[in-house]
This record gives structure tokens, C-alpha cells and sequence, in this order.
């Protein structure tokens, strides 16, 4: 081959490219044709394929070498000889101008299909894809004609007309190897001047080179830009074109074209997996290890400009510089045909196109989260559950946690630090979540805390993405635009992870709408130096590519761990079965929401069981419960004052007025305090007889707080208590005793009373004295001091009793003191005071002894008594004070058990209903009330068989997506 330099063979091709094409020298290398800058870099060491291809056509432009000149003097043969030489020098360069011009053409339409199967490898492998297409695309065949689509289309072969033919290329580029080797062996004198023409032409050689270098890598670079922003446009195209294509496809559903079973997509199903598990029990030993993107920053950070940005709309509060996110809100993002935003618990849909729904979407964001925080708070641990679907919207789950902050100011709880760092660390201290570590690129990032936080929990940025937020600002304030660099580099912090990122969120106003957003962002990147001059890589820039290549980081982790955490709950299930079956074999394995349904139909039946008890049962309970309630009243404040009166007269009078005052007063009210107490104790009754049948004991305090509550609630009928009031005066003020089993009833009635007093008195007379000498003597008893001086005192007070049998209830103060000195004379020292107390019980004693006397007279007085004790000196006015009261105690007790039986029966049921519903609503109280390890223990079997469901269901899913 020739021996001449590759500098010269450079500068020939550059002469004759500039004479014969007409292009003015220098010309860059950019600017020549692709097979040019080949043959031009021949010996640069660069390694292009293309190259390779070149070299063979590269030796057409050595010509053969010139003869030197002959000396002086030589004659003029050698003149003919040199002018001979000349036609034959111009001939060989007008052929190698043809072989230039036809290897021009050939060597063209090898680069052209070279370059064509460079840029086809190049086009990244969408197979692996697939998945991110939803099923209904795959399902268009039904819906599209595909075959007379393909018949449309132009025919392979006609298509193949309009390429170059190849074969016939190679055959032309073969022959015309063949001819320039045979040329290249010609006169070597032309060597000599090609090597001159190297000589001369090295140094501006060398000179171009150094000023086109600089040259040549901008244009480079400008070149890579427009191509990875025009693909970017074109991508941008196709998924707009995609939404429309599945919005029609999805909209076809709802008019009937296209009626198919909708399924819950993947995304959805592993959103539900995590809303379960959001309300398990942390505590339990079997924690949630399921990934999802965490979003930590600090605060200010722009973290939910991010992700508003990811989903495609301005969904969350904002504040300038106050802390808006004050409990974390998990947000399932997922494609759908329409932009909306839908709350777990909520059947509302908030159409995200509209401004108004945006801002009640917000509102409602905010209301949620202050009323998760407890009183005294300022942020809270309880999750926020909202998911958000939308065309193009990349499919993942993000939990938005509050900013981490470095002060607590004024108005903020006192642990508010502590408490975000607790929350935070709960979320990454899960092995497989995704931390998306957002920072501000506008403030120095030595005063970043987020960034030490992170490198805690994730020391070898296995999962961490690093973000870098507002970078137009950072590129604005910062002096050296290469400490930006440093950052997305991981040279900066002491922070690793597996992506670096920066993005443009806006220009800072809250008005911004999510495409003006992106425009801007676009606009910077296009025009920043950063970019520009390589400190950033095109894939590092634009919430796009972040939004991608995190949906790809979660896919990925979700893919490796969901069947490790599957078996997981695999396990736990197994553990827990075993221990119910071993300590609750005979019992059904209820929740707390299946126990507490058991429980409100036991205590309903309960209820209703009140409506069977017979009319007796409800009279004698009610009066035998007055009667307890007023007796003490009607002894002590009417009938014993009462019988103080000297005549019968004074007795009625007194009676009359005692008694309506009662009525008026005191009666009604203690008579509906008695029958809404027998009410209760009928419903405890019936509760307990049902417990002994087939009670669970675990519903016990729930009952009893259902009959608390129910009682709290129930207020009796006011009417009723007036016309209750009426009845009782009315019983009350009848005096006529009709025939002689009434007057025995009332004799019976009013001894059994009398009694009953004066067995309670005596028995309180004893406990002042002490014991007896008998007690003293067989029980080993003795008095106290103080029942010496009382036992003193009464016997001193008998004697007095005896001597004035119809003494007034009360001592004279000439009485006490005779007593006293009485008393002082045998060395008895007593208070006055004692000695009153005394006495009064005695007098008690002595009055009811005297009573019963007197009611046994009465047993016969009925005759007088029909004659108004006429002639007679016996006066049984007592016993028909007593009459009346029981007759009072009758008509009350009937009264009360109709209105029980009627109206109040039923109104407790009704209470008891609205009870049991409030408690079915209020999960706080039915865990307070039905407690155990019984029911944590069936309460974690249904969680963890209902997630193990879920993943199994999600996996089975994820494996047909594959």
C-alpha cells in the first residue's frame, strides 16, 4: 500500500473537497458527511465501526508519486518528457475526481444502511414494557380490523424498491479495490510531491485541529441534546395518543360497545394490601415489609411539589413557610381514562380538570389532617389513604410524610421534632421501602437534616433516589455551578444512593398549573448550562423521567419482595391457627365486629323479653319498691306527728296537709325513680337468666355499658308524671273503706309496718348499749365506754318513761338536766346531746309499742268505724291513714305498670337500639368494651388471612402481567 503519512492523505482530501465541491476551507467536521469525517479520522484513534468500512476507499486519494525535475541543462527531451508527464498527471487526477465522486456515491449508501442498523440497535428493548399497558389494549383486535389495516399498508417488496441495491454497491466497491491497487503501482515521483504537500500542510493541520476541537464537542453536545429532546417530544406525543386511545376504549365500556367483567388493576390490589395493613397492629410481631415510596424532606423542600408533579395535579395545601403536611397521606397512583382523586372511606370523586374540585379536594386534605392530630399536637402517625388516577399517570404508591424541621416554634407542641423523626424512621426502617429523599437546592446544603437521616437508615443507598428541587434557583444564587454537580454526582453528602435527580417544580406561585410547570421546566433544561456543559446527564432532569424511573425502582422491589413477605404471612397464619385450636377448640373463631353483632342481639332479645313479664309481677314489684322508697317518710314525717295530736281532728288535719304537700312535691317524682328502677332491674334480671343459659362472659362489659348508657338517655314523659300526680292525690284524699277485708288489710298492712319499725329500732338501741349480760357472758362481749354511758343513759331515761307513759316525743331542757345530775350523781359523766339522741329512740319504741297495742284494738273497730266513732271511745283514725297510703300504693303501682307495658317498655328498646349503634360506629369504645386475648387473637387471624388473600391474589396478578 502507499507509505505516505495520514496528515498528508487528510490535507489532500481536504484540497480536493474544497475545489471540487465548491466548500469553503475550514470546514468543521460536524458539517461533512458522515463518511468524510471517517476518512478524515482515519489514524485519530477513534474506533467507529464506520471506520472499518472507509479505509479501502481512503487509497484513491494517494496519486502516484512526481518525478523530480531533471537539472539544468538537461536538453529538451526531458522538457517533452516533463510536459508528457503533465496530460498524463492531469488525466489520473480527473479519473480519481471519478472514482471520488462514484465511491462518493457507494461508500454513501453503505454508511446510510450502516448507520440505519446502528440507530435500530440503539432503540431500547420495549418487551420488558408490556406490563405497563393495561389489558384492555391487548383486547383492541376485537375491536379493530387488523387485517384491513395490513391490507392497507404498501407491500414489503414495493418498499424495497426504494432502497439502494446493496449487492450491486458491494460489487462496485469490490472492483473498484481492484483498479486502484493496480493504479497505485505506478510512477513514484508522485510520492515525493504528495510528501512535500504533507510537509507543508502539517502545521495548519495541527492548527485546524486545536481550533475545531472545542468547535466539534460543542456542536456534539448541542446535537445530543436536540436529538434527546426531540425523542422526548416524540414519547410525549405517543403516551398523549396512548391516553386518547384507551380514554376511547374505556368510554366504549360505559355505552355498551364493549361490555366486559372490569377488574381491579394491580396497583389497586396492592394499594388494598397496604390499607389493611396500615390498620394491623404494629405492635404484633409480624410487621408490614411491603414497599412503597417514601417522600422525606426537609421541610419547604418542595417534597409535595414533587409529588403533585407525579401525579399530574395541584392536590395538596400549601403554605408559604407554615407546615401543611401534618400527618402522613399514602397516595396510590394508577391510569384510568378520567383525572380524579377518590378517598378510601369516600365514595365522592373529585374531578382533578376542574379548579373547583381541586379545591375542595385540598380542603378536605386539610380538614382530615387537623382532625387526625390530638388535642395538644401538632402532627399525627394516623395515615391519610387517597388514590389518584389519570392518563399517562405512572403506577405506585407514595406516602407523603411531614418535613422534618430543626426548630420547634411558637405554637407547635414541644415533642413535634421527635415526633416527625419517629414517623419518619418508622416508614424507612421498613427493608424494602423506597426512600425519596427530597433536598433544596436553593439553600446550602450543609444545613440539609434529612440528608443525615437518610444515611442512617439507608447507609449504602440500596434504596434511596435523591432528588434535587428547585434548580433554577441553584443555578440563579449559586457562585459555582459545579457544586450542583457535586451533589447529583453523590460527592457532596455522605449520602449514597441509587439515583440523583434534579428537577424544576415551578417558579414558586401557588396559581401555577401542573402543564405551565412542565413547560418551564422544559424551557430551563433546554437552555441551562448545566446541561449544557455535561454536569448533567439528560436522564437526571424533568419530574418525567424521576417519575419513571421511580415507578420502575417500586416494580422492581415489589417484584423481589412481595412473595418473601407472602410467606411471611404464610407463617404467621399457621402460628396463629395453632394457638386458637389449642386454647379455643370448641369456639368459633369470631372478630370483634362478629361478637359485637352476637352481643346486640342477645341484649335486643333481652329487651324485648321485658314485654312478657305478667301484669302482677310488674304491680307487686312496683309497689313493694314504693313502699320501701316513701315508708320512712310516712312514719316519721306524717304519721308520727301526727299522733303528737291530742284529738282526732288535729290528726286528719294534720294528715291532710302532710299528704298533699307529699303529692305535690315528693310523691310523683319518687314513684318514677322507682319504676324506671324496676325497669332496670327486670332488664338485669333477664340479662342474667339469659347468662346462665348461654352467656359468654366476654359481652359483660359491653352490656353493662349498653344499660348505663340507655339509662343515661332515657327520660320519662313529664305529662305523665302530671297526670301520675293527679292520681295519687285523688287515692290519697278517699277515706272510705267499703267493707271489712279492706279495714283487715289495712290492720295487716299497718302492723306489719309497725313492726318492721320497731325492729329496726330496737336493733339500733342495741348497737348504742352494747351487749347484754347474756351476750356478755356466753359470747365473752364487753361495752365500750361509750355504751356505758349510753346504757346508763337509757335505763335513766326507762324510769322516766314509766313515770309519764304519755309523754311528748321531745324532753323538756329541766328533764335533761335532771337526767344529767342523775346520771353525774352515780359518776356518770354525759353530754346533753347524747342524751336527746338517746331518748329519741327510746320515745320511737315506746311510740310503735304503743301503736301495735293500739292496732290490735283496731282489728275490731270497723263496726265504729262505720259509724264515725260515734259513742265510742275507740279511734282507729290511724289505720285509715294507712288504708290510704296503701290504696296510694295500689293505683301507683297499676299506673306505673301500664306506662311501663305501653310506652316505656318500648322506648327503652329503642334507646337500647340507638346505644348499640352508636358503639357499633365508635371502633374506640368496641375495643374498650370487648377485650381479651380471645379476641386479639381472632382479630389477627382475619387480618392476616384477609393480607395473605390480597398478596396471593396481587401475585397472581403480577404473574400473568409478566
Amino acid at each position: 500500500m502507499l507509505r505516505v503519512g495520514s496528515k498528508a492523505a487528510c490535507m489532500a482530501c481536504r484540497n480536493l473537497i474544497s475545489t471540487n465541491l465548491g466548500v469553503r476551507y475550514p470546514v468543521p467536521l460536524q458539517k461533512l458527511h458522515s463518511l468524510s469525517r471517517v476518512i478524515h479520522h482515519r489514524y485519530a484513534g477513534n474506533t467507529n465501526p464506520h471506520r472499518t468500512a472507509a479505509r479501502y476507499y481512503t487509497s484513491m486519494s494517494r496519486l502516484p508519486m512526481r518525478t523530480p525535475k531533471p537539472p539544468p541543462g538537461s536538453g529538451g527531451h526531458g522538457y517533452q518528457q516533463q510536459r508528457n508527464f503533465w496530460v498524463a498527471r492531469l488525466a489520473a487526477r480527473l479519473l480519481r475526481l471519478r472514482y471520488i465522486l462514484l465511491g462518493s456515491a457507494v461508500g454513501g449508501g453503505y454508511t446510510a444502511k450502516k448507520t440505519y442498523d446502528e440507530w435500530k440497535d440503539m432503540l431500547p428493548d420495549l418487551s420488558e414494557y408490556n406490563w405497563v399497558i393495561p389489558d384492555f389494549v391487548w383486547e383492541l383486535s376485537e375491536q379493530i380490523d387488523l387485517d384491513k389495516l395490513a391490507k392497507a399498508l404498501p407491500e414489503i417488496e414495493e418498499i424495497a424498491k426504494l432502497l439502494p441495491d446493496f449487492d450491486k454497491i458491494g460489487e462496485n466497491f469490490t472492483f473498484l479495490k481492484s483498479l486502484l491497487s493496480s493504479e497505485t503501482s505506478g510512477d513514484s515521483s508522485l510520492k515525493a510531491t504528495d510528501s512535500s504537500l504533507s510537509a507543508t500542510q502539517d502545521g495548519s493541520e495541527k492548527q485546524y485541529k486545536k481550533s475545531s476541537d472545542k468547535e466539534r464537542v460543542d456542536q456534539l453536545q448541542e446535537e445530543l441534546l436536540r436529538t434527546q429532546l426531540k425523542y422526548q417530544r416524540m414519547l410525549e406525543r405517543l403516551e398523549k395518543e396512548n391516553k386518547e386511545l384507551r380514554k376511547v376504549v374505556l368510554q366504549k365500556d360505559d355505552k355498551g360497545i364493549h361490555q366486559r367483567k372490569v377488574k381491579k388493576s394491580l396497583i389497586d390490589l396492592y394499594s388494598e394490601v397496604l390499607d389493611i395493613l396500615s390498620d394491623y397492629d404494629s405492635n404484633y410481631n409480624t410487621q408490614d415489609h411491603l414497599p412503597r415510596v417514601v417522600v422525606v424532606g426537609d421541610q419547604s423542600a418542595g417534597k409535595t411539589s414533587v409529588l403533585e408533579m407525579i401525579a399530574q395535579a395541584r392536590i395538596f395545601p400549601r403554605g408559604s413557610g407554615e407546615m401543611m403536611t401534618r400527618s402522613p397521606v399514602k397516595v396510590t397512583l394508577s391510569e384510568g381514562p378520567h383525572h380524579v382523586a377518590m378517598f378510601k372511606d369516600s365514595g365522592r370523586e373529585f374531578d382533578l380538570t376542574k379548579e373547583e374540585d381541586l379545591a375542595a379536594l385540598r380542603h378536605e386534605i386539610e380538614l382530615r389532617m387537623r382532625k387526625s392530630v390530638k388535642e395538644g399536637q401538632t402532627v399525627s402517625s394516623e395515615t391519610i389513604s387517597l388514590s389518584v388516577k389519570g392518563p399517562g399517570i405512572q403506577r405506585m404508591v407514595l406516602v407523603d410524610l411531614p418535613g422534618v424541621i430543626s426548630t420547634v416554634t411558637a405554637g407547635m407542641a414541644s415533642d413535634t421534632k421527635e415526633t416527625i423523626f419517629s414517623i419518619s424512621r418508622a416508614y424507612m426502617q421498613n427493608p424494602n421501602a423506597i426512600i425519596l429523599c427530597i433536598q433544596d437546592g436553593s439553600v446550602d446544603a450543609e444545613r440539609s437534616i434529612v440528608t443525615d437521616l437518610v444515611s442512617q437508615m439507608d447507609p449504602h443507598g440500596k434504596r434511596t433516589i435523591f432528588v434535587l428541587t428547585k434548580v433554577d434557583l441553584a443555578e440563579k444564587n449559586l457562585a459555582s455551578p459545579s457544586r450542583i454537580q457535586q451533589i447529583v454526582e453523590g460527592k457532596l453528602f455522605p449520602m449514597k444512593a441509587l439515583g440523583y435527580f434534579a428537577v424544576v417544580t415551578g417558579r414558586g406561585s401557588s396559581s401555577e398549573s401542573i402543564d405551565s410547570i412542565k413547560d418551564y421546566e422544559e424551557e430551563f433544561f433546554q437552555n441551562s448550562r448545566l446541561l449544557r456543559d455535561g454536569m448533567l446527564k439528560a436522564h437526571q432532569v424533568t419530574t418525567k423521567n424521576l417519575s419513571l424511573a421511580v415507578s420502575d425502582c417500586f416494580w422492581k422491589m415489589v417484584r423481589e419482595s412481595v412473595e418473601q413477605q407472602a410467606d411471611v404471612f404464610k407463617a404467621s397464619r399457621f402460628n396463629l391457627e395453632t394457638e386458637w385450636k389449642n386454647n379455643y377448640p370448641r369456639l368459633r373463631e369470631l372478630d370483634r365486629n362478629e361478637l359485637f353483632e352476637k352481643a346486640k342481639n342477645e341484649i335486643l332479645d333481652e329487651v324485648i323479653s321485658l314485654s312478657q313479664v305478667t301484669p302482677q309481677h310488674w304491680e307487686s314489684m312496683l309497689q313493694k319498691k314504693l313502699w320501701e322508697r316513701v315508708s320512712t317518710h310516712v312514719i316519721e314525717n306524717i304519721y308520727l306527728p301526727a299522733a303528737q295530736t291530742m284529738d282526732s281532728g288535729t290528726f286528719n288535719t294534720t294528715v291532710d296537709i302532710k299528704l298533699k304537700q307529699w303529692t305535690d312535691k315528693q310523691l310523683p317524682h319518687k314513684a318514677l325513680e322507682v319504676a324506671w328502677e324496676t325497669l332496670q332491674e327486670e332488664f338485669a334480671r333477664f340479662m342474667a337468666e339469659y347468662k346462665g343459659k348461654d352467656q359468654d362472659d366476654i359481652f359483660d362489659k359491653l352490656k353493662e355499658a349498653v344499660k348505663d348508657e340507655s339509662i343515661k338517655r332515657h327520660k320519662w314523659n313529664e305529662r305523665a308524671m302530671d297526670s301520675l300526680r293527679v292520681i295519687q292525690h285523688n287515692a290519697l284524699e278517699d277515706r272510705s273503706i267499703t267493707d271489712k277485708p279492706q279495714w283487715d288489710a289495712a290492720i295487716q298492712f299497718m302492723e306489719e309496718t309497725l313492726q318492721s319499725r320497731l325492729k329496726d329500732t330496737e336493733s339500733v338501741i342495741r348497737d348504742m348499749v352494747g351487749p347484754d349480760w347474756k351476750q356478755r357472758w356466753l359470747n365473752w362481749k364487753n361495752r365500750t365506754p361509750e355504751q356505758h354511758v349510753r346504757n346508763e343513759t337509757k335505763n335513766e331515761l326507762e324510769r322516766l318513761l314509766k313515770l309519764h307513759d304519755d309523754h311528748t316525743a321531745y324532753l323538756a331542757n329541766d328533764e335533761v338536766t335532771t337526767v344529767r345530775k342523775n346520771l353525774e350523781g352515780r359518776g356518770v359523766e354525759v353530754d346533753p346531746v347524747l342524751i336527746k339522741d338517746t331518748w329519741h329512740q327510746l320515745y320511737r319504741r315506746h311510740f310503735l309499742q304503743n301503736a301495735l297495742s293500739h292496732c290490735n284494738l283496731c282489728k275490731r273497730g270497723f263496726y265504729y268505724y262505720q259509724r264515725h266513732f260515734v259513742d265510742s271511745e275507740l279511734e282507729c283514725n290511724d289505720v285509715v291513714l294507712f288504708w290510704r297510703i296503701q290504696r296510694m300504693l295500689v293505683i301507683t303501682a297499676n299506673t306505673l305498670r301500664q306506662q311501663l307495658t305501653n310506652t316505656e317498655v318500648r322506648r327503652l328498646e329503642k334507646n337500647v337500639k340507638e346505644v348499640l349503634d352508636d358503639f357499633g360506629e365508635d371502633m374506640e369504645r368496641k375495643t374498650h368494651l370487648i377485650t381479651g386475648r380471645r379476641v386479639q387473637l381472632a382479630e389477627d387471624l382475619k387480618k392476616v388471612r384477609e393480607i395473605q388473600e390480597k398478596l396471593e391474589a396481587f401475585i397472581e396478578a403480577l404473574h400473568k402481567e409478566k
